[in-house]
């Protein structure tokens, strides 16, 4: 666990987020397809969907939809469905995320979307109603508790965060790198994989308590709002 004080740590973290910038991963999003991939210095591979993030929002997508409340922070936002799909139900949204690509990919549907990481200074911190942590987004900067103080920090008082999480029971945080499978790969940053178990045993000492958990589609999700200071 770093000891380094919390303003290098968010830093640092931001820092982390920079890899995303990586070629396969602008490729991928331009393209609409994969393969892509996250590589982890053993040579283990998490495939991701590029083709379900470039679609519309999906069942599993929607069953978060439906649980968000008032102004909705899309933290990871990628190539935007989930910004269209919640302002299209009425929210107001905000996407958030640290490729060029994929901001432009929101942009283009309509969205709104800026290139930032979720450790940069953001619009309406303390007011967000609800934040999005989705298709693995639990794990940016790979350090569970900075992101879980960070998003405390952008919601409102008793604001809601979705996040999406692994569909089993891991913990782990390792050192990746985005790769498109015929090598060529971005740069190695810190990532971490969490089980719904996982992030509830990192949320209950910050004062998250578990609103709603469920799984749709293979696809697991836990709803946490914020109730006290740690």
């Amino acid at each position: 666990m770093s000891t380094a004080p919390p303003d290098t740590r968010l830093r640092e973290a931001a820092s982390a987020a920079a890899p995303w910038h990586a070629d396969p991963y602008t490729n991928a999003l331009r393209n609409g397809h994969g393969p892509l991939f996250l590589r982890r210095s053993d040579g283990w591979l998490l495939p991701l969907d590029v083709e379900r993030w470039c679609a519309s929002a999906d069942a599993a997508d929607l069953s978060a939809l439906r649980r968000c409340e008032g102004s909705v922070l899309d933290i990871g936002c990628g190539p935007g469905r989930l910004v269209a799909a919640a302002a299209a139900r009425g929210h107001r949204v905000l996407g958030v995320d640290v490729s060029q690509a994929a901001v432009d990919h929101t942009l283009r549907l309509g969205g709104t979307a800026l290139l930032r990481s979720v450790f940069d200074t953001l619009p309406g911190e303390g007011r967000w109603s609800t934040a999005l942590l989705m298709d693995g987004n639990v794990g940016i900067g790979g350090d569970p508790t900075a992101l879980l103080k960070r998003v405390a920090q952008l919601l409102a008082p008793s604001g809601l965060l979705i996040a999406e999480t692994a569909p089993m029971d891991v913990d782990e945080r390792v050192e990746v790198h985005v790769d498109d499978g015929h090598g060529r790969p971005g740069a190695p940053f810190p990532w971490a994989r969490l089980g719904t178990p996982a992030l509830l045993r990192h949320a209950h000492p910050l004062g998250w308590t578990p609103a709603d958990q469920w799984t749709t589609e293979g696809r697991s999700f836990l709803a946490l709002r914020r109730t006290r200071h740690p």
